[in-house]
C-alpha cells in the first residue's frame, strides 16, 4: 500500500481509553447511550457511507461507575461514566477503515475474503532467510533515521534500472514504515494547511485521511468506467496557481488502471505550467499487465518536482513487514524527512536488510510473479464474468472493480452486505473510496491476491449463491 492496507488490533484501540487500578488490571470507562445506539455488525452499512463505527470496539468495553486513585487526596472518589469517545475534528469521520471491517466481517461469517489486499500466501524463502539472518547477525537496533545504507543504495540502484534516473541514496532517498508512511510524510512534509491537492476518484482512503490531517484543501476528479479514463478538460479547470499537488497513484488502485503516456505528459504540462508539485504511489508498479509501468519522475522536468513513493509488500507479498520509502530530490526529500523523523523516527532494521536482497532479485523474479498474477487474474475476470457481473478492464494491480447492479442491490454498501452474509465472499463496496458516495455506488472491488484454490471456491460460491434479478 499501497501503498498499504492496514488494521488495528483491539488493544491498541483500547489503549487510550485504560486506566489502571491499583492492582494493575485495565478498567474501562462506559460510552454514553448516542454512541452505543445503533451498533450491531452492519452498522458500518446503515449508517454513513463513508465511516463505519467500532462494533467490536464497543462490545468489548464494559462498564465502570467508579474509580479509586490510590495517591488521591480527595475523600470522594471521582465518577467517570458516559464519556464519548474522542478524536480531533480534523479526524471525526475516519473511523475504522473499511478493510478492518470487511475482514472482521468475513472472519464472523465464513466468508472467502476478496475484499482486503493482502494475500493468503507467503513471500519468497530467500527473503525470508535473509530477514532471520539480520536478526542472527545483531541487526536489531535502531536503523538510521532515513535508512539502512546498503538499503538506500538497493533502491536508488532499483530506480535507476526503472527509470533510467540516476539518483543520490543519501540525499534523495527515504526508508518508510510502509508507504502508507511513505505518504503521510510526504502530506505532513510538504503542504501546509490550506494549500490546495488533487486527487483522482476513486482513491486510497489513506490519501484524504492524511491530507486532512494537514489541514489541506482537497479537490477531487472522477475517473469513471469503463476506462476510468483521466477528464482533460476537467483537470485544466481545476489545476489552478493555488493548486500546491496532485496526487497520481498508477498502477491504480481499486480500478486496476494504469495512467497513459499521454495522460501523464499532460499532467506533467499542466504541473510545470503551474508550479505543481506531484506526488505519486508506485506500490504496484511490478503488477503491469497490460501495459509498461511509466514513472512520472522519468518525464523531462519532473523529477526536480516529483515525490515517487513505494513499498516492498506487494511486490514480495510480504504485506506485514511494512517496508516502504520515497524518492524525492533534495528539497523535497528534506520536508519529507523532518515529518518521518517526528512520525516513527526509524523504520525495522532487520527488515530493511532482508528488504535490500529483494530489490536485488533477479529480473527473472519479476517475470515470474507478473506470471503469477496474470493467471490469478485470468481465474477471477473469466469467473465473475461466469457469474454475472460486468467487469471493468483492470491493466495493473491485483484488483478487479466490476458492476453489481444485475443482482438487484440498492447500492455496493448492501450488495456487499449481502454478498457476505448470504453467499460467503467478501468484496470492497468503492463507495467509501470517493468523495462523493454516489459515485461508486453500483461498484465493487474484487482482490485476486489468493492462492488459486481459494479464488475458485470463491467463483462456485457466487455461482451457486448469487442470482440476478
Amino acid at each position: 500500500m499501497q501503498a498499504a492496507e492496514c488494521t488495528w488490533t483491539h488493544f491498541e484501540m483500547l489503549r487510550p481509553f485504560c486506566f489502571k487500578s491499583p492492582s494493575t488490571t485495565p478498567l474501562f470507562f462506559n460510552f454514553s447511550k448516542h454512541f452505543q445506539k445503533g451498533y450491531s455488525d452492519s452498522s458500518f452499512f446503515r449508517s454513513n457511507w463513508r465511516i463505519s463505527n467500532y462494533p467490536s470496539f464497543m462490545a468489548t468495553i464494559s462498564s465502570v461507575s467508579t474509580h479509586k486513585d490510590p495517591v488521591s487526596t480527595h475523600d470522594a472518589t471521582p465518577n467517570i461514566t458516559h464519556q464519548p469517545v474522542q478524536v480531533a475534528k480534523r479526524l471525526e469521520k475516519f473511523k475504522t477503515t473499511i478493510f478492518t471491517q470487511m475482514s472482521m466481517l468475513a472472519i464472523k461469517h465464513g466468508a472467502i475474503n476478496l475484499g482486503q489486499g493482502f494475500p493468503n500466501f507467503d513471500g519468497p524463502d530467500f527473503v525470508k532467510e535473509a530477514a532471520i539472518q539480520a536478526i542472527k547477525d545483531g541487526k536489531n537496533q535502531y536503523a538510521r533515521g532515513y535508512g539502512v545504507p546498503d538499503f538506500n543504495n538497493a533502491i536508488a540502484a532499483r530506480f535507476k534500472k526503472d527509470t533510467g534516473l540516476l539518483i543520490d541514496p543519501e540525499k534523495e532517498v527515504t526508508v518508510t514504515s510502509g508507504c502508507t508512511e511513505a505518504i503521510a510524510a510526504t502530506m505532513l512534509g510538504l503542504i501546509d494547511p490550506g494549500d490546495e491537492v488533487i486527487l483522482f476518484a476513486p482513491f486510497y482512503d489513506s490519501y484524504e485521511a492524511t491530507l486532512s490531517m494537514a489541514g489541506a484543501k482537497v479537490k477531487c476528479i472522477t475517473l469513471r468506467p469503463p476506462d476510468f479514463a483521466v477528464p482533460i478538460d476537467e483537470l485544466k479547470s481545476t489545476i489552478s496557481k493555488n493548486t500546491r499537488a496532485i496526487l497520481i497513484n498508477t498502477p491504480h488502485n481499486p480500478t486496476g488502471k494504469m495512467f497513459t503516456r499521454e495522460e501523464l505528459n499532460t499532467i506533467a504540462s499542466l504541473c510545470i505550467e503551474n508550479d505543481v508539485l506531484v506526488f505519486t504511489d508506485e506500490v504496484y508498479d511490478k503488477l503491469a499487465f497490460e501495459m509498461d509501468h511509466i514513472s512520472m519522475a522519468s518525464l523531462p522536468g519532473m523529477y526536480e518536482r516529483t515525490v515517487t513513493m513505494n513499498s516492498l509488500g506487494k511486490t514480495f507479498s510480504l504485506t506485514g513487514w511494512k517496508i516502504g520509502w520515497a524518492i524525492a530530490p533534495p528539497h523535497l526529500t528534506w520536508g519529507v524527512r523532518q515529518a518521518h523523523s517526528f512520525l516513527t523516527f526509524a523504520t525495522s532494521t532487520p527488515m530493511q536488510y532482508a528488504a535490500t536482497v529483494a530489490l536485488q532479485a533477479p529480473d527473472s523474479y519479476f517475470a515470474e510473479l507478473k506470471t503469477d498474477y496474470m493467471a490469478k487474474k485470468a481465474i477471477l475476470v473469466q469467473g465473475l464474468k461466469d457469474v454475472g457481473f460486468k467487469v471493468f478492464p483492470s491493466s495493473g494491480t491485483y484488483f478487479v472493480v466490476v458492476d453489481h447492479t444485475r443482482f438487484g442491490l440498492d447500492n455496493d454498501i448492501a450488495f456487499c452486505e449481502y454478498l457476505i452474509k448470504e453467499v460467503g465472499v467478501v468484496a470492497i463496496p468503492t463507495s467509501v473510496f470517493y468523495l462523493n458516495p454516489e459515485d461508486g455506488k453500483n461498484l465493487v472491488r474484487f482482490t485476486f491476491c489468493k492462492d488459486e484454490e481459494t479464488l475458485r471456491s470463491a467463483v462456485e460460491r457466487m455461482k451457486e449463491k448469487l442470482k440476478k434479478k
